[in-house]
């Protein structure tokens, strides 16, 4: 038998990085007009980067420790993984989430509930399957002011930034920024903005040009660990900057060659396929192009000897079984993905 809620289930899809006011109010309006509230936590597998500061554990305390025990106990939080340039990847792990809690859905009523703030909210047209709950966008409220607030050194903007938090999600940031990983966050969000800054002069917002190489071996990736003040430690594909006087290719093996030590004569007729990746938010620092290359290295008895150089700070074969979004700089698990089909 029906409740008297219009929903048994409303689903409420988002970062939450951090979870504010706005979330909150959301997540209430879905409480008052279903029986259970599924809250979707995103990029649940990406590292830690000033725009996804916070794991999805850490998110979910956030979530639940803004409600009172009976609120609670109608909220489910799931955490779903980025699928970058694979909606379909992406769409199947929100299904199946939701499955995993509602059942045969075609005997519940299910909603998506949300607001279309930008061009990140075209998820909610993406389920025919189920009915849309629009809600008001409250106060204006956005996540992504509050983190610059919270990496930045104006004292004012973060205690306003703090005013638009659950309680609970303040108290979680104060105790945050006594951490390790706040003071590595800060760091770069200082880093990109110095780098930002050196283009203000600029005509033209900054569009630049990559090229990186995904070679493979026997079930191995040649990848890098990154130096430098900009993704430091993340596990990265070969590459960098591509010289004026030079193409995507041919940057691309120079690039290799100075990062990995490989012998670049192990790159001839191994190339596969090669792919444009131009998202516009796939870097935090600026707009950035790359085209990537994929090699495939014929099978040998050992792995080629590889070592880090110029701004690497190793260079190393990882096993494909081993590959962990969490561990991957920028989008470059996603350029992996869709290169190898995995």
């Amino acid at each position: 038998m029906h409740s008297s809620r219009q929903f048994d289930y409303l689903v409420f899809i988002g970062r939450f990085q951090p979870f504010h006011q706005g979330h909150h109010h959301v997540v209430m309006q879905a409480l008052a007009h279903a029986d259970r509230v599924i809250v979707l936590i995103g990029s649940a597998n990406a590292p830690r980067t000033p725009k996804n500061p916070f794991t999805a554990d850490e998110r979910r305390t956030m979530i639940l420790n803004s409600f009172g025990e009976l609120e609670r106990e109608r909220i489910h939080c799931i955490p779903i993984n980025d699928a970058t340039y694979n909606d379909n990847k992406w769409l199947i792990g929100v299904q199946r989430a939701i499955t995993s809690m509602t059942g045969d859905s075609a005997q519940k009523r299910i909603g998506i509930i949300g607001h279309t703030k930008d061009e990140s909210s075209y998820y909610l047209h993406l389920f025919p399957q189920y009915d849309s709950f629009e809600v008001d966008n409250f106060q204006g409220l956005s996540a992504t002011p509050i983190r610059k607030a919270y990496f930045g050194d104006d004292l004012d903007k973060k205690s306003t930034a703090f005013e638009r938090l659950t309680t609970a999600s303040g108290e979680f940031l104060d105790a945050f920024e006594r951490t390790d990983s706040y003071h590595y966050l800060k760091r770069e969000y200082q880093h990109i903005q110095a780098y930002q800054a050196a283009w203000q002069e600029a005509p033209y917002p900054p569009s630049l040009i990559t090229s990186d190489a995904v070679i493979v071996q026997s079930g191995h990736i040649l990848l890098v660990k990154r130096g430098g003040d900009y993704g430091r430690g993340l596990y990265a594909l070969p590459g960098g900057f591509v010289d004026g006087d030079e193409d995507f290719y041919h940057a691309c093996i120079r690039e290799v060659q100075e990062e990995t030590q490989l012998d670049s004569k192990l790159l001839k007729n191994s190339l596969k396929a090669s792919h444009l990746f131009d998202a516009p938010g796939r870097s935090q620092r600026a707009r950035t192009v790359t085209m990537a290359y994929y090699f495939e290295l014929p099978p040998q008895e050992k792995l080629p000897n590889v070592q880090g150089g110029d701004d690497a700070d190793s260079a190393f074969w990882l096993p494909l079984s081993q590959l962990d979004a969490q561990t991957m700089f920028e989008d470059h698990y996603g350029i992996i993905c869709k290169l190898l089909r995995l």
